[in-house]
């Protein structure tokens, strides 16, 4: 059992944030970080099923060099049908997340329907766009039916506020506040959130096969990041990391190698 004292990450809060049909397999009371003993340099190391943290040709997150990116005429717009939903929050030590059911919605990569089941964020950002780092970075984590993952993933900057956050203000102080049994992963609910927000700003994005950037880090995730860069309050970027204990608030891993892979990029009609 989790401890204020000992903050401790086990694998099997991983596998229900990053649930990954034929690569979960847990290794109880394996523990990972954002530094020290236990940080990303570390992780394939930390158990077998971690090896591919260190070993893997296909890792995320990675610096996206825009002049480098393919222009893919072949690519589609990001069709994204989310429906207002009733979600629930939950820490998960390393992270917070948004939990959705099956019923929350849908995008379409290649023809392909995944169903979104998690959101949650990461400060700072762990992609970086021509080098620049930015404030936080959303993860959407989709599912297709088969087991399949792809990532919509949103960057910020400081600057106005977000309004999807104002909806979730009162959750993430309630788990602020619920200390030792929020470290358990219980979830809080939330009620209904309204979507609208997260559905914007897909006219143009990057694409690109990585993994899950926490272990098993897992390969073979589809990434969407969308060019467009949003804003949030310094303020609010505080509050989603409030709830997190020492360097899990800093919950971002370093950028791993291309190994000649390629950046293809959607600009419908605009420009770049």
């Amino acid at each position: 059992m989790l401890t204020c004292e000992r903050s401790v990450v086990f694998v099997a809060l991983l596998c229900m944030s990053f649930l990954v049909a034929h690569a979960c397999h847990t290794d109880p009371g394996v523990r990972f970080g954002y530094s020290g003993k236990i940080g990303p340099k570390h992780w394939g190391s930390l158990s077998p099923n971690f090896t591919l943290c260190s070993k893997g040709t296909y890792q995320s997150p990675i610096d996206i060099v825009t002049d480098r990116a393919v222009h893919n005429q072949k690519m589609e717009p990001l069709e994204r049908d989310y429906t207002d939903a009733d979600v629930t929050m939950v820490d998960n030590v390393f992270n917070i997340a948004l939990r959705y059911n099956d019923t929350s919605g849908a995008v379409k990569v290649d023809g392909k329907r995944y169903n979104l089941k998690q959101l949650h964020w990461h400060s700072p950002s762990e992609h970086t766009i021509n080098g620049q780092r930015f404030a936080v970075e959303l993860h959407m984590v989709h599912f297709s039916d088969d087991g399949n993952v792809t990532v919509v993933s949103i960057l910020y900057r400081y600057g106005k506020p977000d309004p999807f956050l104002f909806q979730i203000n009162d959750t993430l102080a309630e788990l602020s506040a619920e200390g030792c049994k929020a470290e358990k992963g219980d979830p809080l609910p939330v009620g209904v959130v309204n979507m609208k927000e997260l559905r914007q700003g897909a006219h143009r994005y990057f694409r690109y096969f990585g993994s899950l950037t926490a272990p098993p880090c897992t390969e073979g995730v589809i990434w969407n990041i969308l060019g467009e860069i949003r804003e949030m309050t310094k303020e609010q970027a505080a509050d989603l990391m409030a709830p997190l204990k020492g360097s899990y608030r800093h919950n971002c891993r370093p950028l791993q190698p291309l190994n000649g892979r390629a950046v293809q990029l959607y600009t419908g009609h605009a420009t770049l």
